[in-house]
């Protein structure tokens, strides 16, 4: 069953989630601001039969969806009766990683050159100074996730055997509802149906190969083991989200703060992420785009994911998550 949220549901009237009944199929839903579900296979009567479905026709819906959200005698069912599933399956994950100013800057001075022994003041101008150049002239750095890594947003985290140094990173994500290919900047939001949660978990001990070194990153051994990316709860649909660029990223650890800044710090904003992306790829309905996270990282705080550990993750507007980690065989 759905946990008591530990903040405002989410902005706006209604979002897009994907529940299920005890013991019953999942289903693409409506969900209103106070707490009520409408099971949108009925309400739309020629509707799909999942979000991902409803996104591929989202200029479409979306009116349907504002007419169901306000209209009387709709068949409408408390919302802790059901299980929250990830709101969406996503054919395509864009993640991002060096995003966030003030984040890039404090792994610039923790990871100080030998025989660097200028003071932290002059190291964090000259790394400031290099963040201001690259956001005005470099591209954002984007790799691809695994749609078999995401999860839902109450789900237990197993922790790997092999993860030697897990690590949380809650991130905004964007939901695209067009595809989008070569879009330009000014033209990329017109592409977003909505914006959700991602934790997008990372095992620090094989971001780097061992073996060869040289090679550089390896994502796909550290950040896409099953359960790696809980998602949502829920899509909040774009016209909900006046600004993404002034949003609170929070994440606690055992009710302690580890993350908490404002999507102001990103160094590329939300259409620099997705215009970008599209550059290379088609974005199809229903893939992410995750933008980065903030700094507080367990690595940068000396203490990794163990198990038991219980993560709350919420951005404004859109909710929050709560998952627990599991050590393998523990679960």
């Amino acid at each position: 069953m759905t946990p008591e949220p530990v903040s405002a549901l989410f902005a706006g009237p209604f979002a897009l989630a994907t529940l299920s009944a005890p013991d019953g199929p999942a289903f693409p839903a409506l969900v209103t601001a106070d707490a009520r579900v409408v099971d949108l296979r009925s309400a739309l009567g020629d509707g799909p039969p999942d979000v991902r479905g409803l996104l591929e026709d989202w200029e479409a819906i979306l009116p349907r969806l504002r007419a169901l959200a306000g209209q009387d005698g709709v068949t409408r069912g408390p919302l802790a009766d059901f299980r929250v599933h990830a709101p969406v399956e996503p054919r395509q994950v864009f993640q991002s990683g060096a995003n966030y100013r003030q984040h890039v800057i404090d792994l610039h001075v923790a990871h100080r050159a030998p025989g660097d022994d200028r003071p932290e003041e002059e190291r964090r101008a000259e790394a400031a100074e290099i963040m201001d150049r690259r956001a005005a002239e470099d591209l954002p750095y984007v790799f691809l996730g695994l749609p078999s890594a995401v999860t839902g947003p109450y789900d237990d985290v197993v922790l790997p055997a092999w993860a030697e140094k897990p690590d949380w990173e809650l991130e905004l994500a964007a939901v695209i509802g067009r595809p989008a290919h070569r879009v330009s900047v000014a033209e990329a939001l017109e592409h977003v149906a909505g914006y959700t949660i991602a934790n997008d978990l990372t095992d620090r001990a094989t971001v780097f190969r061992r073996d060869m070194p040289q090679i550089g990153t390896d994502w796909l051994r550290s950040k896409n083991a099953p359960g790696f990316t809980p998602l949502g709860p829920w899509i909040v649909p774009a016209e909900s989200i006046a600004d993404t660029g002034d949003l609170r990223v929070t994440l606690k650890l055992n009710g302690e703060t580890m993350q908490d800044e404002s999507t102001a710090d990103m160094i590329f904003d939300v259409a620099r992420m997705v215009s970008y992306a599209s550059q290379s790829a088609r974005l199809l309905p229903g893939d992410l785009v995750l933008t980065g996270s903030p700094a507080g990282n367990g690595m940068h705080r000396g203490r990794l994911l163990r198990d038991g550990d219980v993560m709350e993750g919420t951005v404004t507007g859109l909710g929050a998550q709560r998952t627990r980690c599991v050590a393998e065989g523990a679960a």
